[in-house]
């Protein structure tokens, strides 16, 4: 069931207009969290599209959210958190997609400060969290890191680079669906993509609820290498030579310095001055073939 929304969202030229509104909600065994959830995202954006993807759950998750007036997309397994927002953006009949969690811990209140901000020009706009939102001292410091890459690497102040709260024109997210992961980083990916391509990202500040019972699919050691495979997904994502350039400049440094040890002291020229700068020269000409195929990756043909 599509309804048309009634929340007013201007084009990126700052003329007025209405633009429909698709809330997708990713949930795999949230029925309580979905309980609380559409009544209140209901309650603040009426005339929105409801879009529920119930990836594989063993409750009654996708009973909860027909029961609420959503659509609601069935998988017959699992399938990950980023293929559930994939497939929900297929479905989604707006032309603004809010992307949110179905665990309580966004405040659909906080919808239309998001949407009010993609008004005035921006195609993607992130609720980002502070400190007391994050899950633990260990995520909140890990996140703090990435947004410190991520900033780095675009130029652009990234506020909250996980964020799974946030709105995009649907047109311009739509462009990126090959590229997102079928796991959990797909906020990361979205988020690079756009700044890759030129599309305004914003953030604006959120606060976040406790979320509603135990039922969190976060893993300590499997997501610890996950996050830190982020890391590079960041660099391949937006600009590897930022990455692989300094890489290089290490290995390159490290051969000359040794060379000149050896030298001084043995008088001679090393097999591990060599391979030193070997790497340097590999990882460097790696960096270079990495960034031709970003580029193509993001290639728009007329």
């Amino acid at each position: 069931m599509r309804l048309p929304a009634d929340v007013g969202v201007g084009d990126t030229s700052g003329q007025g207009g209405v633009m429909r509104i698709s809330v997708v909600i990713p949930a795999k065994n949230e029925a309580d969290g979905l309980r609380q959830t559409l009544p209140r995202l209901r309650a603040a954006q009426p005339g929105a599209e409801l879009i529920v993807v119930d990836d594989g759950s063993t409750d009654d998750t996708a009973t909860v959210a027909a029961s609420h007036g959503a659509t609601v997309l069935s998988s017959p397994y699992s399938m990950g958190n980023g293929a559930a927002i994939k497939r929900g953006a297929r479905a989604a009949g707006g032309e603004v997609l809010v992307f949110m969690d179905a665990d309580g811990q966004h405040d659909p209140a906080e919808i239309a400060p998001l949407v009010e901000r993609l008004r005035q020009g921006y195609d993607m706009v992130v609720g980002a969290r502070d400190g007391d939102g994050q899950a633990s001292a260990g995520r909140s410091l890990a996140n703090r890191f990435y947004n410190r890459l991520a900033s780095w690497m675009t130029g652009h102040r990234v506020a909250d680079l996980t964020s799974g709260f946030r709105v995009a024109r649907a047109d311009r997210f739509r462009e990126f669906l090959h590229l997102l992961p079928n796991g959990f980083s797909y906020p990361t990916t979205s988020t690079m993509a756009f700044f890759r391509s030129a599309y305004p990202v914003d953030y604006v500040p959120i606060r976040v609820a406790r979320r509603v019972g135990n039922n969190s699919h976060i893993r300590p050691i499997k997501d610890g290498v996950r996050f830190l495979l982020i890391i590079f997904k960041i660099a391949t994502l937006y600009s590897p030579l930022k990455l692989f350039a300094p890489a290089a400049m290490v290995f390159l440094l490290l051969g000359i310095g040794w060379y000149g040890w050896t030298l001084a002291t043995e008088g001679r020229f090393t097999n591990m001055s060599a391979l030193l700068l070997s790497a340097g020269v590999i990882v460097f000409l790696i960096g270079l073939i990495s960034e031709q195929i970003t580029a193509l990756t993001y290639r728009r043909d007329p």
